[in-house]
């Protein structure tokens, strides 16, 4: 007997942004093109809701939804499922912010 696929609803929180990200040398990533500085302690998540590690990444053009913390660091990403690209941003962020 198989077992369904199981299914989840990432919660994100009302500050996410979305962008475009690829990898860069660690600490710095680029969103959009742009250069952007990890936060101590950022955290990655993939399309599997694991934690990935920024030196693990390959390839490049993610669609991610990201945090920043007070000083403009990205301190949370996660890589976007192509289920949730087709979202708009609008209807995933329905969680409080932390």
């Amino acid at each position: 007997m198989a077992l369904p696929a199981l299914a989840f609803d990432r919660p994100f929180p009302t500050n996410t942004k979305r962008g475009t990200m690829s990898p860069a040398p660690y600490p710095q990533i680029e969103i959009e093109g742009k250069a952007r500085r990890l936060s101590p302690g950022a955290r990655i998540w993939n399309e599997d809701n694991l934690i990935q590690m920024p030196a693990s990444l390959r390839g490049s053009n993610f669609v991610v939804n990201y945090t920043e913390n007070d000083q403009g660091e990205i301190d949370r990403v996660w890589i976007l499922t192509t289920d949730e690209v087709r979202q708009p941003l609008a209807k995933q962020t329905n969680s409080p912010p932390r």
